[in-house]
């Protein structure tokens, strides 16, 4: 059989295009997220495009209860998962911590940082029975970095590296590989979640310069699971040739 990944918030941006950059390699996949519709869309797409198995499985990774029955719902032939991707993951809102939102500061920490912890969870022991497997956690500028406004996201992106060089120790004898992603400024929907899908506002953040697009870090995650065996790329920290740091970005208008 193919090898499997599973990438958690695959119905838009950089999970949508890793599913599609593993599919077009002969992958099988494993999607998951919370739009069933979307899901389903793409799990059509990937199968009849690339001629893949594909399973999409909708919940939501800040529901522990959902998270673990979904992965105990795996059949034999799906559990054999050589990639996690855990992609899931947003900003909500931006603004001075004493103005912050309770809301928008559970909805970040229980997607980007529990969610992570519970896939990873869930997932792990079934690669420790195979000896082998590749976690990849998608964390950001912003774990390498804070900047005004971006209190609680920073937090969590931060706990992201920081949770990953941990599990790299843990399961290095377990012959698993962890890797993590920190992209910098990217056009997907990022923007718009955390501006609460206002679309000029969110359009506004890319204007005068050409940021990332989610066919980049899906290049960068497949180099990462595609390396030999005794090859773990710890980290891949990519920006926009316009970008040197989160508030330091050339443009042109």
């Amino acid at each position: 059989m193919a090898n499997i990944i599973l990438i958690t918030g695959a119905t838009a941006g950089f999970g949508k295009a890793t599913a599609i950059k593993f599919a077009a390699a002969g992958w099988n996949i494993i999607i998951t997220g919370r739009r069933k519709e979307r899901l389903e869309s793409l799990e059509k797409n990937l199968k009849s495009t690339y001629n893949i198995d594909v399973l999409s499985l909708c919940f939501d990774v800040r529901n522990l209860e959902e998270v673990k029955s979904a992965i105990n719902s795996l059949e034999e032939k799906w559990q054999a998962i050589d990639v996690l991707i855990n992609n899931a993951g947003l900003a909500a809102g931006k603004g001075p911590i004493q103005e912050g939102l309770y809301d928008d500061w559970e909805q970040m920490i229980d997607t980007n940082v529990k969610g992570l912890l519970y896939m990873t969870r869930e997932i792990a022991p079934l690669m420790i029975k195979r000896n082998q497997g590749h976690i990849i956690n998608v964390a950001s500028l912003a774990g390498w970095e804070a900047y005004g406004g971006g209190n609680v996201y920073c937090g969590t992106k931060h706990a992201v590296r920081a949770i990953s060089r941990g599990a790299r120790i843990d399961l290095v004898q377990h012959n698993i590989k962890v890797s993590v992603v920190s992209p910098g400024a990217a056009d997907t929907e990022f923007s718009l979640v955390r501006f609460k899908w206002d679309k000029d506002k969110a359009d506004s953040v890319y204007e005068g310069f050409q940021p990332l697009q989610a066919e980049d870090i899906a290049n960068s995650i497949y180099f990462m699971a595609t390396q030999p065996a005794h090859v773990n790329i710890e980290e891949i920290f990519i920006l926009p040739t316009a970008q040197a740091t989160s508030n330091v970005i050339h443009k042109t208008k």
